[in-house]
């Protein structure tokens, strides 16, 4: 376990100079307009002549680009490159989901709201690091407030714009994992929304509600949006305080499943998960916003991706019938989401749904794993049934 390693972006905030900052929100701007002039050729591609460009023949248009337009060539040919790259990801997986049956959502043009980062594709070239100093080619020599240390191997690094500056994200490779000591024990979890989650052991996390705790400063911000003029700088300047609002409350919700995350993995080897679909629950207009302020999908990410470091496992479960099976003997007991406790009818077992729930979870995944029989005879033990 101690060779193991994994990969890792580190963010760091920049620190760049106004005429730094001009030239990025230039290479940025132009980034977008390569994109949405990449796309608009695809589509008249396929309309005239009903083919589809590959990204290896658009990219060969490059070279042709940066000698005809000056202010093409003044920015790296591999972050033009990732641009092209990333259009034709968004067409394989617009594909991808087209054969699959889903809505397979066109990829469309990208606003200047809506397109916020550029990539050098290769570390070295391009972009390293110097002195404590990120240098980017042909923009110069950028501080960057390191607020960590910076492990592995450098492999590609992203310029990203958000509402209170500039960051640099660097993906490393070769990270070596930081195991935690072994417990023996393992859980599942059930997410809620009563609750952020609750473990099969009875321990519950509360649900913070960031957003709805925001929601009137973030309402605040947005009237005075409304009543400036549009166009104007002091519409700018109010959506810039729009924009913070917003990313206070996500930067707080990121802090909650980061420390919730590592709390989980000190105290348990192995933790089950509904695998949810997150995207397809959101569509219930009575529960859209209160799950989304939870934040299941990021949170999932981030325990996952906290699990290969740690040398944890985190096993997604199909969550059908978890909340109506009895934990204590099988048995399929039907109720409404209204319901919160579990009264089996057939073993008498009394139970908080959600509690019940997690149970189940630990259960089918420890079947998934070929534990079930021993696991179900244990836990049943434990618990009188």
């Amino acid at each position: 376990m101690s060779d193991a390693s994994v990969r890792r972006a580190y963010k760091y905030k920049l620190k760049p100079t106004s005429e730094q900052a001009r030239h990025l929100e230039q290479v940025l701007w132009r980034c977008r307009t390569l994109y949405n002039t990449a796309l608009e050729q695809r589509i008249t591609a396929y309309r005239r002549c009903g083919v589809t460009l590959s990204r290896y023949g658009q990219e060969a248009e490059l070279s042709d680009l940066r000698a005809e337009l000056p202010e093409y060539g003044a920015i790296h040919s591999h972050v033009l490159q990732d641009v092209l790259a990333r259009l034709d990801k968004t067409y394989q997986a617009f594909f991808r989901r087209g054969k699959t049956g889903k809505t397979p959502g066109f990829p469309r043009f990208q606003g200047r709201n809506r397109y916020h980062s550029f990539t050098y594709k290769e570390y070295g070239n391009g972009a390293r690091l110097d002195n404590g100093f990120l240098v980017l080619s042909k923009i110069g020599r950028l501080a960057v407030r390191w607020s960590r240390p910076l492990d592995g191997t450098p492999k590609t690094v992203t310029i990203s714009h958000e509402a209170d500056g500039w960051y640099a994200i660097i993906s490393c490779a070769d990270v070596p994992a930081q195991p935690l000591p072994l417990t023996g024990k393992e859980t599942g979890i059930d997410v809620g929304l009563k609750v952020f989650l609750i473990t099969a052991d009875g321990e519950t996390v509360e649900n913070p509600r960031l957003h709805r705790r925001g929601e009137k400063k973030i309402a605040k911000a947005q009237r005075v949006v409304s009543r400036r003029k549009k166009g104007s700088h002091g519409r700018r300047k109010a959506v810039g305080l729009l924009q913070r609002a917003h990313q206070t409350v996500q930067r707080q919700r990121a802090d909650f499943h980061h420390k919730t995350a590592l709390h989980l993995l000190r105290q348990y080897d192995t933790i089950y998960l509904e695998d949810l679909q997150v995207a397809n629950m959101v569509r219930n207009r009575r529960l859209a916003k209160s799950i989304s302020d939870a934040g299941w999908a990021q949170f999932r990410t981030i325990l996952e991706a906290k699990a290969a470091c740690a040398g944890r496992r985190v096993v997604a479960v199909p969550p059908a019938y978890t909340s109506q099976d009895c934990s204590g003997c099988g048995t399929r007991v039907p109720k409404s989401l209204s319901v919160r406790t579990h009264v089996c009818t057939n073993c008498g077992l009394v139970l908080d749904r959600d509690e019940n729930a997690a149970r189940n979870l630990q259960w089918a995944g420890q079947a998934l794993r070929g534990l079930a029989a021993v696991a179900a005879g244990s836990n049943r033990e434990s618990t009188g049934l």
